[in-house]
């Protein structure tokens, strides 16, 4: 692969990965953060810029200066307060960088938009969830995803943006913060404590990180996914309950301690996914099964 490209949150979790990935394969990384990842350092060759998008004067100096070939944006936060306590601050952090990015690029030199999205936007519509289904947000933050869908959507009919929305379900991997479901348990588990968690009977669909970064390189590469929302997951439900059990198995220590968190108000008990939409337009499929991907994420969190 040849050209510029630029990451919106390319210093998170899944964005480190990504920038990772792209500088391998050749692409002139730009990256822009608002702070900076704690398990995973900047990379060599990548231009790492400090920016917040919400605010336009800030972003028009950084990025209407250059032409970029491709954009990934993965900028912003998971945060479901409601809209009586933040939720608008979480709302318009996502839904106004968009729009700040879109009226600062040269949109001309850009071959490929590539908008990360969330399962969160099908709310508690049944499973398994599928790209044609009328979503039901049940938050801001999922309100805020499934809008800028909609802008993009929109942009691409009307003035044939070629924007392509990628709609993830529960990512997890090597580097993810330790405040996220998988980490706080491997943590658990290697300390050897006791800690709470849910009931664990909801059933969610987990994908490894390297599996999803591959999912987005094929987005770069695919022109009939143009204008297109597509999931990317593993496909594959499995209960809570059963991922803990399954690294209580693998690190042979720590005492989870079922149902003392409670489920989150209005939370989908069956989230998982539909995936032939992925098989179809960008020729990909997950290649890494739940028990080789908690092991890597294992060593990993040993490592540190």
């Amino acid at each position: 692969m040849k050209g510029r490209i630029l990451i919106l949150g390319g210093s998170g979790f899944i964005g480190s990965h990504l920038t990772k990935k792209c500088r391998d394969l050749g692409l002139e990384c730009y990256s822009i953060s608002v702070k900076n990842n704690k398990l995973i350092r900047n990379f060599e060759n990548v231009n790492y810029y400090r920016v917040d998008l919400r605010n336009f004067e800030s972003t028009k100096e950084l990025i209407s200066k250059k032409e970029f070939k491709y954009i990934v944006n993965l900028s912003g936060y998971i945060d479901h307060r409601p809209f009586s306590n933040g939720g608008l601050d979480v709302f318009n952090s996502h839904f106004y960088s968009l729009i700040n990015v879109l009226r600062c690029v040269k949109l001309e030199s850009i071959e490929k938009i590539i908008h990360i999205g969330s399962s969160d936007e099908y709310g508690n519509i049944s499973s398994p969830q599928r790209e044609s289904s009328r979503e039901s947000p049940i938050s801001c933050y999922s309100l805020a995803k499934l809008s800028c869908t909609n802008l993009l959507q929109m942009l691409h009919r009307t003035e044939n943006l070629p924007a392509i929305v990628l709609r993830l379900f529960l990512v997890y991997g090597e580097g993810q913060s330790e405040e996220r479901f998988i980490p706080q348990v491997i943590k658990g588990c290697l300390e050897n404590k006791t800690f709470p968690v849910s009931e664990g009977t909801q059933i969610r669909d987990f994908c490894h990180i390297d599996d999803v970064v591959d999912g987005i390189i094929a987005s770069l590469n695919s022109k009939q996914a143009l204008g297109n929302v597509i999931n990317i997951a593993s496909g594959e439900p499995v209960k809570v309950k059963s991922v803990i059990n399954e690294v209580l198995k693998l690190v042979g220590t720590g005492k989870p301690q079922f149902g003392l968190i409670p489920f989150r108000k209005d939370e989908n008990m069956s989230l998982y996914a539909d995936i032939n939409k992925a098989k179809t337009l960008l020729n990909w499929q997950p290649q890494i099964n739940m028990n080789e991907g908690l092991n890597r994420t294992i060593k990993f969190y040993k490592s540190l």
